[in-house]
Formats: C-alpha cells, structure tokens, sequence
C-alpha cells in the first residue's frame, strides 16, 4: 500500500467480527506513522467494556488519530456493553469527545436485518455525536438520489461522503463469502446479496456510469456532499489506479472544455 497510495489520501481501516479489533487498532497506528490520515473503524460490538474503550482512545490519541468511524459491527453477541453504535458514540462523548472527527453510518437501501424505520431513527440520534456521514453501498442511482434529499429534508445536515464501489472483480467477492466461516458467510450473502444478482450480469455495474446517474444531484448545494468513500474490498493496489485515472480523464476534460 505504501508504494501505491498517497500520503494525502484518507485510508480507512475496517474491523472484523472474527479478528476483533487489535488489527484494526495496529495497521491504523502503523499508517499513521506512515503520515497517512488513518480512520480506523470502532465497532460498538467488539468494545468490551468502558476499560478497553479508554484503553482504545489513548492508544489512538497517541499516534496522532483524530478521526474514528463508528459502525455498530456484527459481532453477535456482543462482546460488551456496545450493543449499538449510538451506545459507543454516547460514552465517548463522556470522555470528553476525544476525536475531532466521528463518522457514521447512512443507509439507502433497506438492511437487511434492520427495518427503515429503526436506521432512519437510529442516524438522526447519531447526527448529535457524529461529524460526518458515510452512506453504505447503494447501486440505484435512483434510491440514491432520493435518500439524500430524504436525509436532508429530515433535518440530518451532517457532510455527506457518499459509499462508492471501486472497480470489482466479482470472483473476488465470491471469494471472499466462501472463504468465511459458515455463519460469517451467511450474514455475508444476507447483507450483500443484492451484490451477487447485480454482478452476475457481465457489464451490470461501473463506478463511473453511477457516477454519471446521480452527479447532478450530488453536486447540488442542498445535498452537502463533500466527497466520495470508495470501498476497495481489499483491492487497494487495483482501486488506487483506478481513482487516479478517472481523476486524470477529469481533469483533460476539464481543460478540453
């Protein structure tokens, strides 16, 4: 990664239900190092106690991280008293808010195992401890441009980066679910089956056609986009190419028009 991807460029380390959070916790020490803007994500579920959160904060503090991305995770059952992400974000703010910056999740799709009613509740009782919002994959132009006019009629003013997948290649996707352990692989294809249907299609998905698809209404004043988080699934090397060659196209446009 380190000869591939920028030092300006924000990296976000995830965490995994079967690791816990120790590897989340060192590959984003060791970038931060590196001077990247390192985010790694603090699943609520795989907090153990108050002990291991404040343990957590000063260890990040340390390296020099002021930015943290709060999902609730999917570890069942929990492995502490962080059933939610709301629940993790309300004891952090009893530790004084110790990060400048906090992220949240959005969701334009249904969940899978959460109803609209509870992740449309559940993200405007987060907009309070958050300082920015990441929308969860969406392949529908359409339901896209819809939630965030939804959001914001809502009154959620949080800056908004919008979920993108990069350039996937479906076996890897494939892979991934069959390498899990049965259950993961189960919560896998529940969470993301729509993902298997669109990219059994040759063609059926491009980052950039879904750009072009919801551009207008994401660069709108009112929509308070501020950039894009593109999921690279592991495919840094790939997904970093890519991203500078559409950067590349843009800026020739630009020059050309």
């Amino acid at each position: 990664m380190l000869k591939w991807v920028p030092r300006d460029v924000t990296v976000t380390v995830t965490a995994s239900p079967a690791k816990g959070l120790e590897p989340t916790l060192e590959l984003a020490t060791r970038l931060a190092a590196h001077q990247y803007r390192a985010v790694p994500h603090l699943s609520a579920r795989l907090v153990r106690d108050e002990g291991h959160l404040v343990d957590i904060v000063d260890r990040l503090r340390t390296a020099g991280i002021r930015d943290v991305f709060v999902p609730a995770g999917d570890a069942d059952p929990p492995a502490g008293p962080f059933g939610s992400a709301l629940a993790l974000l309300q004891k952090l703010d009893e530790l004084g808010r110790p990060f400048a910056n906090v992220g949240v999740t959005g969701y334009p799709q249904s969940h899978p195992v959460i109803g609209d009613d509870v992740t449309i509740q559940a993200m405007w009782d987060k907009r309070q401890h958050a300082t920015y919002l990441v929308s969860n994959l969406c392949f529908d132009p359409r339901t896209l441009r819809q939630w965030v006019r939804r959001i914001r009629a809502r009154g959620v003013t949080l800056p908004l980066f919008v979920g993108l997948a990069g350039p996937i290649e479906r076996t890897r996707l494939l892979k991934m679910a069959a390498k899990a352990g049965a259950a993961e692989s189960s919560r896998f294809l529940a969470r993301h089956g729509e993902w298997f249907v669109r990219l059994g299609t040759p063609g059926a998905y491009s980052p950039e056609r879904l750009l072009g698809d919801v551009s207008s209404a994401l660069s709108a004043a009112d929509a308070g986009v501020d950039g894009l988080h593109i999921f690279t699934f592991n495919q840094v090397q790939q997904t970093e190419q890519w991203r500078q060659e559409l950067l590349q196209r843009a800026s020739r446009a630009t020059q050309s028009g």
